[in-house]
């Protein structure tokens, strides 16, 4: 070797014969040991080698670090491929046309063939190559500044190739979805081939022939690996191709929120943010098709796709088998006739403010001044229930000045922003009972009422104590809370496990109902009016009235029986009210009516208690299991209903002064108590017949197994975690078209509370839903929601506005869904791809944030976010 000879006689010219004889043998030797260890070496860094320029050998990368915080979805379990989340966005095109065989010519030198021996894949340095290496060595700085330059320049350019070679395969692997295995798994090799490739980094200098080994190497750990994870790089790809119909429904780029940002891996974001923000400026300016590509890409960043195990459409002849309340309901006069086609599928996109005399607090069916004067009577509260107009309005209701975001639950359940319900009549007429008191900028709830003043949670443990078998939370789960005021017994029967659905009239007491929504309470504004409250029959486990000042004895009971229609058999009705512990002549009057109405109901009388603390008494009743009282009267007042007459009919009803007899028969609703809580909200109620087809075409138990376990799936791996979506900003939670009630049930382990809506022209599946233990309503989405604006923070539609359409204009629907929605709460739509385009224009020309994913099977999710936009301009009051 001319080194080691060089260094020889050097060395000689100052030593004796004997001496260096012995020198040089030793150096001989050393050098020959030296020699071998560099040709068995992989590297190729000379032997002496300076701080100055360090060349470094890098191992083959995998794509597992890039993956492994990614969350798991539901239909994607385990990794996905760092194709699958990598923004179009962030690529451009700088190939400049030329083909993957032109880019290797271009970044590789010329290198002999005989310069590198394949040796079972580790690569063997020749005396060429050794040569090679100390020549670069002896050259000067400036010369290796050059050549680092040269090679960070080679490096970028075969990431940006890899890039581009990239979202070919992937365009290639969407326009050939019915390809045969072998060609998807060819595909996904090479994908995996230019993943790794990408991840270089270009600070590693690496020498022209040190790039060729490495490229040797990584392309047998690749081979190796695509061969052991092929079905795997299969199922992953599959996933990839889901964004696709984003391009057909022509959905536009939306602008990442920061929600969505929190959910992005860090590492990813400090490697590559500054150059993502550049590239997606740069594909703005290129035209329709990228933006396209943008778009997909930015779809699968902020969602994962929808679940592979879709639950199945509605079977159209399960129709045969479930009522509806349209049907139920089908004596009581049309409300609306909405002569609309439906096919109107661009709305205008001017919106002004309603010009209405509620102002912020306007609730179309409740606020319908013009039906309202029209109304012969309001003897029995006509004028407090719903009276909606023809058409839904399509006007926005103005934001009270100085409105805040909400309070947080459960602090909101001690105090809520002034501002935000700005109303004082009820603490100036209620404050020495503890209802509600201003302090400051806030108004502050003691926890008391009319007939706690000393708090709600003595008062639930009062009754408890009266009624053991009452059993909060475990026998009770559900209540009616009737005439509810600021609902604080319902705020803190959360603490036993019960909710309870409470109501109350508009303006009877000031803003009552929207006092209680905005403090994190279930409620809704209605009435014991002139007809039957929108809930089946039999569902309630408890109906409770703390002074609620219904008159229960006028008109021969009329609103007492609409209680036992809704009460289970072998419920309780708690009566806590003066005529229990007062004597007042008038008290005494009363009292005596309702002991006479409540036997002939045949009612027992459980319990009269005194709560000694709050001075005041309730008496406690028990409807029947049977119907040997009812056959063993001797006058029939009140009498039985007729037999024709269906006692879950709810929508637009007239009350009757009738009851319904005790179901008997061991298959029938009501006849069984449903199983203790939390274990009903899971178990098939008894009544549900195998024979009888479920809503999704399986035998009616298993139907409702399977859409729990669906349920639990989408939310706990795709609601929770990945919709950007912050859940301790959330309480108040509509599902807009519930079936089961699955969607609720999931959700039960978090501190909100979901109101269950059924559509009247839908399966008649609301009693399940209370047989579980949650509660809902019956409900007409082309009219308004009998609630206050601004009271919920989240709406879940799946698969209702596909529906509505076929009914009525999505427009006022739209309107609808803004009005009850606070600022900055949410939108979880799941429908058919060919509405979303309606629903997200309509959305944001209301300045909503929409986000939007497509899965494939023409199924689709879409999440939008209100803000705090309202017009300028009222609707012209003429």
């Amino acid at each position: 070797m001319p080194m080691g000879k060089s260094r020889i006689s050097k060395r000689s010219s100052s030593s004796s014969n004997s001496y260096a004889s012995t020198a040089t043998t030793l150096v001989f030797l050393a050098l020959c040991v030296l020699g071998v260890w560099m040709l068995s070496s992989n590297s190729v860094t000379p032997p002496e080698t300076t701080t100055r320029n360090t060349i470094t050998r890098k191992e083959p990368q995998t794509t597992t670090n890039t993956k492994s915080n990614l969350p798991a979805f539901e239909d994607n379990p385990g990794d996905l491929p760092d194709d699958a989340i990598k923004s179009d966005d962030e690529v451009n095109d700088n190939n400049g046309g030329k083909s993957q065989q032109d880019q290797k010519v271009a970044i590789l030198p010329e290198i002999s063939k005989d310069s590198i021996v394949d040796n079972g894949g580790d690569a063997i340095i020749t005396d060429k190559q050794e040569s090679s290496a100390e020549d670069l060595h002896g050259k000067e700085s400036t010369e290796e500044q050059e050549k680092q330059k040269e090679s960070e320049n080679q490096n970028t350019e075969e990431s940006s190739f890899t890039q581009n070679q990239r979202i070919e395969e992937i365009t290639s692997e969407e326009s050939k979805q019915t390809s045969n295995n072998n060609e998807d798994s060819e595909q996904n090799r090479v994908s995996e081939e230019n993943n790794v490739e990408n991840q270089k980094p270009n600070e590693n200098i690496q020498m022209p022939d040190e790039l060729d080994q490495e490229k040797s190497l990584q392309q047998q750990l690749k081979e190796d690996e695509s061969r052991e994870n092929t079905q795997e790089s299969q199922y992953n790809e599959d996933q990839q191709q889901q964004p696709k119909d984003v391009e057909m429904s022509n959905i536009e780029e939306k602008p990442e929120t920061q929600p969505q940002k929190a959910y992005q891996d860090e590492s990813q974001q400090s490697q590559a943010g500054n150059q993502e923000t550049q590239q997606k400026e740069d594909n703005k300016e290129e035209g329709n098709t990228e933006s396209n590509k943008g778009t997909e890409s930015n779809t699968v960043e902020t969602f994962p796709a929808v679940e592979n195990t879709v639950i199945p459409k509605e079977s159209k002849e399960s129709k045969k088998s479930w009522a509806t309340q349209a049907t139920q309901s089908a004596n009581e006069k049309e409300r609306r006739k909405d002569k609309s086609s439906g096919n109107e599928g661009m709305y205008e996109t001017t919106w002004q403010l309603c010009n209405v005399t509620a102002g912020p607090d306007f609730i179309p069916c409740l606020d319908n001044e013009k039906a309202v004067k029209k109304l012969r009577s309001t003897k029995h509260f006509e004028h407090r229930e719903r009276h909606c107009p023809e058409e839904g309005p399509t006007c926005l209701v103005p934001v009270p000045e100085g409105y805040k975001k909400p309070i947080e639950w459960p602090k909101s359940r001690d105090k809520i922003w002034y501002h935000n319900v700005p109303h004082t009549k009820l603490a100036e007429v209620k404050g020495h009972q503890n209802w509600v008191k201003v302090t400051g900028e806030f108004l502050t709830f003691p926890g008391g009422g009319t007939q706690f003043i000393h708090g709600a949670l003595h008062y639930i443990d009062f009754v408890q104590q009266s009624v053991p078998a009452i059993a909060w939370g475990k026998q009770t789960r559900v209540i009616l809370d009737v005439g509810c005021g600021v609902a604080s017994f319902g705020g803190y029967l959360f603490d036993r496990n019960v909710i309870a659905m409470s109501f109350a009239p508009k303006d009877e007491h000031e803003a009552q109902v929207q006092f209680a929504l905005e403090r994190g309470i279930p409620a809704i504004s209605a009435v014991m009016g002139s007809q039957r409250l929108q809930f089946p029959s039999r569902v309630f486990d408890v109906v409770h009235c703390a002074r609620c000042r219904v008159p229960w004895h006028a008109d021969d009971g009329l609103h007492l029986l609409e209680l036992n229609r809704v009460l289970r058999p072998g419920g309780y009705f708690v009566w806590s009210a003066t005529p229990v512990y007062q004597k007042l002549p008038e008290d005494v009057e009363i009292w005596k009516a309702m002991s006479s109405l409540t036997a002939s109901m045949c009612w027992e009388l459980v319990t009269i208690k005194k709560d000694k603390l709050n001075s005041v008494g309730a008496a406690i009743y028990r409807k029947p299991t049977t119907n040997d009282c009812y056959n063993q009267r001797k006058h029939k007042r009140p009498p039985m209903c007729k037999e024709d007459d269906d006692p879950n009919a709810a929508w637009y009803v007239p009350l009757q002064a009738c009851m319904h007899p005790v179901p008997v028969d061991n298959a029938e609703r009501g006849t069984k108590w449903p199983e203790p809580w939390p274990r009903r909200v899971q178990t098939p109620p008894y009544w549900l017949n195998s024979s009888q087809m479920g809503i999704y075409g399986k035998p009616s138990p298993q139907d409702f197994a399977t859409d729990h376990e669906h349920w639990k799936r989408v939310v706990s791996k795709s609601y929770l975690t990945s919709l950007g979506i912050s859940w301790s900003n959330v309480r108040n939670v509509m599902d807009m078209r519930a079936v089961y009630g699955g969607f609720a049930a999931a959700l039960k382990d978090l501190p909100v509370w979901v109101m269950n809506v059924v559509n009247i022209d839908s399966p008649d599946t609301l009693p399940i839903i209370y047989e579980r233990g949650l509660f809902g309503i019956y409900h007409d989405w082309c009219e308004s929601f009998s609630t206050y604006p601004r009271t919920y923070d989240l709406l879940h539609a799946d698969h209702l506005f596909s529906r509505l359409k076929k009914r009525c204009k999505l427009a006022p629907v739209m309107a609808e869904v803004d009005r009850i929605v606070r600022p900055g709460g949410k939108l979880i739509v799941r429908d058919e791809s060919s509405i979303f385009r309606e629903v997200e224009n309509l959305l944001k020309s209301l300045h909503w944030e929409v986000h939007v994913t497509i899965s494939k099977n023409q199924e689709g999710l879409l999440s939008a976010q209100k803000g705090d936009w309202r017009p300028d301009t009222y609707v012209d009051s003429s």
